[in-house]
């Protein structure tokens, strides 16, 4: 593990105290689940990003030609 010196503003500071309390965890834990939360957002939007530009509406097209016409179950119908 690494430790690191982190500045913050006394009001994210306090939110971030209060809400760590209200969590029942320390404020060290709970400010490493956000940064792990952040990154593992930005990670995954790079992997749809990456799955994205793969993407073709042909096969799109195709794929849906292949869903059969019919009305949607009771407890699916809006």
């Amino acid at each position: 593990m690494k430790t690191i010196e982190l500045l913050l503003a006394d009001d994210l500071y306090e939110r971030a105290k209060t809400l760590a309390e209200r969590d029942h965890v320390s404020l060290n834990q709970f400010i490493m689940l956000a940064l792990a939360e952040k990154v593992s957002a930005m990670l995954t939007f790079d992997v749809v990003a990456t799955r994205a530009k793969r993407a073709s509406r042909q096969k799109f097209l195709e794929a849906m030609a292949q869903v059969p016409d019919m009305d949607p179950d009771e407890p699916d119908k809006l």
